[in-house]
Protein backbone atom coordinates (compact mmCIF):
# COMPACT_ATOMS: atom_id res chain seq x y z
CA UNK A 1 0.00 0.00 0.00
CA UNK A 2 1.51 3.78 -0.62
CA UNK A 3 2.03 4.92 2.78
CA UNK A 4 0.77 8.41 1.26
CA UNK A 5 -2.58 6.85 0.81
CA UNK A 6 -5.22 8.53 3.41
CA UNK A 7 -6.98 5.48 4.91
CA UNK A 8 -10.63 5.53 3.24
CA UNK A 9 -13.03 6.52 5.66
CA UNK A 10 -16.81 4.54 4.58
CA UNK A 11 -20.18 4.55 5.95
CA UNK A 12 -23.04 2.67 5.71
CA UNK A 13 -26.63 4.16 6.33
CA UNK A 14 -30.03 2.94 6.53
CA UNK A 15 -33.46 4.38 8.20
CA UNK A 16 -33.07 3.20 11.62
CA UNK A 17 -29.25 2.02 12.40
CA UNK A 18 -30.23 -1.29 14.05
CA UNK A 19 -30.14 -3.74 10.99
CA UNK A 20 -28.45 -2.83 7.32
CA UNK A 21 -26.00 -0.05 8.51
CA UNK A 22 -24.32 -1.90 11.48
CA UNK A 23 -24.37 -5.19 9.55
CA UNK A 24 -23.02 -3.29 6.72
CA UNK A 25 -20.11 -1.90 9.12
CA UNK A 26 -19.34 -5.18 10.75
CA UNK A 27 -19.37 -7.24 7.80
CA UNK A 28 -17.23 -4.39 6.37
CA UNK A 29 -15.04 -3.78 9.04
CA UNK A 30 -14.16 -8.13 9.61
CA UNK A 31 -13.83 -8.93 5.30
CA UNK A 32 -11.42 -5.72 5.31
CA UNK A 33 -9.38 -6.91 8.36
CA UNK A 34 -8.97 -10.19 6.51
CA UNK A 35 -7.94 -8.66 3.19
CA UNK A 36 -5.40 -6.67 5.29
CA UNK A 37 -7.10 -3.21 3.74
CA UNK A 38 -6.63 -0.29 6.68
CA UNK A 39 -10.44 1.55 6.56
CA UNK A 40 -12.44 3.50 8.76
CA UNK A 41 -15.88 2.13 9.32
CA UNK A 42 -19.15 3.32 10.54
CA UNK A 43 -22.33 2.88 10.06
CA UNK A 44 -25.61 5.72 10.92
CA UNK A 45 -29.40 5.90 10.13
CA UNK A 46 -31.69 9.36 8.51
CA UNK A 47 -34.11 8.39 11.45
CA UNK A 48 -32.61 8.75 15.09
CA UNK A 49 -35.53 7.00 16.82
CA UNK A 50 -32.86 4.45 17.82
CA UNK A 51 -30.17 6.46 18.90
CA UNK A 52 -27.45 4.89 21.31
CA UNK A 53 -28.85 1.24 20.71
CA UNK A 54 -27.12 -2.06 19.89
CA UNK A 55 -28.37 -3.66 16.36
CA UNK A 56 -31.55 -4.95 16.33
CA UNK A 57 -31.43 -8.42 18.11
CA UNK A 58 -31.86 -10.79 14.93
CA UNK A 59 -29.43 -8.86 13.33
CA UNK A 60 -26.63 -9.48 15.83
CA UNK A 61 -27.60 -13.28 16.05
CA UNK A 62 -27.75 -13.57 12.33
CA UNK A 63 -24.05 -12.00 11.74
CA UNK A 64 -22.94 -13.78 14.63
CA UNK A 65 -24.22 -17.10 12.92
CA UNK A 66 -21.36 -15.81 10.20
CA UNK A 67 -18.59 -15.00 12.26
CA UNK A 68 -19.04 -11.12 12.47
CA UNK A 69 -19.78 -9.53 15.67
CA UNK A 70 -21.97 -6.37 16.11
CA UNK A 71 -22.47 -6.61 19.87
CA UNK A 72 -20.65 -3.42 20.68
CA UNK A 73 -22.26 -1.29 17.66
CA UNK A 74 -24.19 1.42 18.89
CA UNK A 75 -27.18 3.44 16.72
CA UNK A 76 -26.61 7.15 15.61
CA UNK A 77 -28.45 9.79 13.47
CA UNK A 78 -26.31 10.71 9.95
CA UNK A 79 -26.10 14.34 9.97
CA UNK A 80 -24.86 17.03 7.49
CA UNK A 81 -20.81 16.60 9.10
CA UNK A 82 -20.17 13.19 7.83
CA UNK A 83 -20.67 13.93 4.12
CA UNK A 84 -17.26 16.08 5.16
CA UNK A 85 -15.99 13.03 7.61
CA UNK A 86 -16.48 10.29 5.61
CA UNK A 87 -15.19 9.46 1.63
CA UNK A 88 -17.79 6.84 0.94
CA UNK A 89 -21.66 6.97 1.84
CA UNK A 90 -23.38 3.98 1.20
CA UNK A 91 -27.04 3.90 1.14
CA UNK A 92 -28.99 0.71 1.55
CA UNK A 93 -31.99 1.77 -0.39
CA UNK A 94 -33.33 4.42 -2.58
CA UNK A 95 -35.35 6.28 0.37
CA UNK A 96 -32.34 6.50 2.31
CA UNK A 97 -30.45 7.90 -0.17
CA UNK A 98 -33.25 10.57 -1.12
CA UNK A 99 -33.07 11.44 2.52
CA UNK A 100 -29.30 11.66 3.17
CA UNK A 101 -28.80 13.33 -0.67
CA UNK A 102 -31.38 16.03 0.94
CA UNK A 103 -28.89 16.55 4.31
CA UNK A 104 -25.92 16.82 2.10
CA UNK A 105 -24.44 20.24 2.24
CA UNK A 106 -20.53 19.22 0.54
CA UNK A 107 -18.24 16.36 1.13
CA UNK A 108 -19.02 12.64 -0.22
CA UNK A 109 -22.02 12.22 -2.52
CA UNK A 110 -24.52 9.27 -1.21
CA UNK A 111 -24.55 6.13 -3.34
CA UNK A 112 -26.36 2.86 -3.23
CA UNK A 113 -24.34 0.12 -1.45
CA UNK A 114 -25.42 -2.30 -4.10
CA UNK A 115 -23.77 -0.63 -6.90
CA UNK A 116 -20.21 -2.60 -5.59
CA UNK A 117 -22.25 -5.79 -6.52
CA UNK A 118 -23.75 -5.63 -9.58
CA UNK A 119 -24.01 -9.37 -10.20
CA UNK A 120 -26.76 -9.42 -7.83
CA UNK A 121 -29.27 -7.71 -10.08
CA UNK A 122 -30.37 -6.13 -7.10
CA UNK A 123 -30.03 -2.10 -6.41
CA UNK A 124 -31.17 -2.27 -2.73
CA UNK A 125 -31.17 -3.93 0.68
CA UNK A 126 -34.49 -4.95 2.07
CA UNK A 127 -34.66 -4.09 5.27
CA UNK A 128 -34.70 -7.28 7.61
CA UNK A 129 -36.93 -5.35 10.08
CA UNK A 130 -39.92 -6.01 7.79
CA UNK A 131 -38.68 -8.84 5.45
CA UNK A 132 -37.57 -11.53 8.10
CA UNK A 133 -34.76 -12.32 6.11
CA UNK A 134 -31.80 -11.34 7.96
CA UNK A 135 -30.06 -13.97 5.90
CA UNK A 136 -30.89 -12.55 2.79
CA UNK A 137 -29.89 -9.31 3.67
CA UNK A 138 -26.23 -10.49 4.65
CA UNK A 139 -25.69 -12.27 1.45
CA UNK A 140 -26.20 -9.03 0.07
CA UNK A 141 -24.17 -6.83 1.88
CA UNK A 142 -21.25 -9.73 2.03
CA UNK A 143 -20.99 -9.26 -2.26
CA UNK A 144 -21.11 -5.47 -1.98
CA UNK A 145 -18.71 -5.67 0.73
CA UNK A 146 -16.52 -7.85 -1.29
CA UNK A 147 -16.74 -5.10 -4.61
CA UNK A 148 -16.30 -2.08 -2.52
CA UNK A 149 -12.70 -4.30 -1.14
CA UNK A 150 -11.90 -5.26 -4.50
CA UNK A 151 -12.59 -1.52 -6.10
CA UNK A 152 -10.74 0.07 -2.52
CA UNK A 153 -7.55 -2.65 -3.42
CA UNK A 154 -7.41 -1.89 -6.94
CA UNK A 155 -7.14 2.00 -6.56
CA UNK A 156 -4.32 1.56 -3.68
CA UNK A 157 -2.10 -0.74 -6.10
CA UNK A 158 -2.46 2.51 -8.33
Amino acid sequence: MNASRPIPRILFVCLGNICRSPTAEGVFRTLAAREGLAVSVDSAGTAGWHAGKPPYGPSIAAAARRGYDLSDLRARQLTAADFDAFDHVLVMDRANLADAAALRRSGAEPRLFLDHAPETGRAEVPDPYHTRDFDGALDLIEAASRGLIARLKAAQMR
